[in-house]
């Protein structure tokens, strides 16, 4: 036991670490969107841009790795790609396109409430997956985020019905995502355990699901803009895309962290440490963003932190109880 103790403490840092760039790179991509959006009404074919930008970087990266090491980088077969990669992929896109479109009707705060749903969805997904096992206590949890949302949401004066139901559809399919994922990055049959791997053949796939969505519900609107096509000059058109960029880099960095926390633990776990980062950013949105909150929401998120704090608990005593009995058989073969 105390032979793995070195070990488990650089795991437990790594993970730390990881967990809080996490923390950093989503905080910062939330509030950067939707400062964002209020002057630039594209939300999808930004992240049509992103995923495009996403693409090039993993892209030089695996071809730096490639000249560097002098190894072969990972391709997957076609009828893998489609069969392994893409539900990912398409879950993904959806994901993202519908969290970043709600900015347009919602606040920052009842996005950061309405997402935190996603936990219950990976739950349910991971459990349907067998990558994580059903326990009745576990219907708490969902009673209480639920819960927790139905009174945040309760008379609320900036609620938007519109927003609500995209954000709430981008947290289940969130859910799909981070199990589909976990089962990707966590078998090595697949080929992908490398999260730049990953991301390299997810964005093909991302960029032709938001393709038609964008052109459909943004094209004609944006061929007109006078911030992109119809620009007073150069300059500005340059700005515009200078600060798309700067999304797109926090982008791939929050992905690219998101996936590493993915590896190291499970999509439930990377759900369940977003706690303090909701905290943060409610804090934020609250102080500074100028969102409004009632005393009926204030218990809503007490009692939907209440829930996913529950979960925590669960998770870690699950944990201790798991390692107990490790060390237990360990020190049985060694007196046998």
């Amino acid at each position: 036991m105390l032979a793995n103790a070195p070990e488990d403490t650089v795991l437990i840092c790594r993970t730390l670490a990881l967990i809080i760039l996490y923390y950093t790179f989503s905080i910062c991509l939330t509030f950067y969107n939707k400062w964002l959006f209020k002057g630039f009404h594209f939300p999808l074919s930004i992240s049509l841009v992103h995923i495009l930008v996403k693409f090039g970087i993993t892209a030089f990266i695996r071809e730096c790795y490639r000249l560097v090491y002098d190894q072969r980088t990972v391709w997957l077969s076609w009828q893998s790609y489609i069969r392994r990669v893409s539900p990912t992929a398409i879950s993904t896109a959806l994901d993202i396109g519908l969290s970043n479109w709600s900015f347009l009707f919602i606040t920052v705060s009842l996005y950061t409430m309405s997402k935190s749903t996603c936990i219950i969805f990976i739950l349910g997904f991971s459990i349907w997956f067998r990558l994580e096992e059903f326990k009745a206590s576990q219907i708490s949890v969902v009673a209480l985020v639920s819960g927790g949302l139905l009174l945040f949401t309760y008379q609320s004066t900036d609620f938007n019905l519109f927003g609500f139901i995209l954000v709430l559809s981008a947290s289940f399919i969130g859910g799909l995502r981070w199990a589909l994922a976990q089962t990707i990055l966590q078998k090595e049959s697949v080929g992908l355990a490398n999260p730049i791997d990953l991301m390299f053949h997810l964005q093909p796939i991302m960029a032709i699901t938001l393709l038609p969505l964008a052109v459909f519900i943004e094209g004609p609107s944006l061929a007109l803009s006078s911030q992109v096509f119809r620009a007073a000059n150069l300059g500005d058109a340059l700005w515009t895309l200078f600060l798309i960029l700067i999304g797109a880099i926090l982008g791939f960095l929050l992905s690219l962290s998101e996936y590493f926390v993915v590896l190291q633990t499970s999509g439930l776990t990377l759900s369940i440490s977003g706690i303090f980062k909701e905290i943060c950013t409610l804090s934020i949105a609250f102080t500074l963003g100028g969102d409004k909150i009632n005393l009926i929401n204030f218990m809503g998120l007490v009692v939907c932190i209440a829930g996913i704090s529950l979960h925590v608990y669960m998770k870690a005593q699950a944990v201790l109880k798991k390692n107990t009995a490790k060390d237990y058989n360990y020190q049985r073969v060694e007196t046998i």
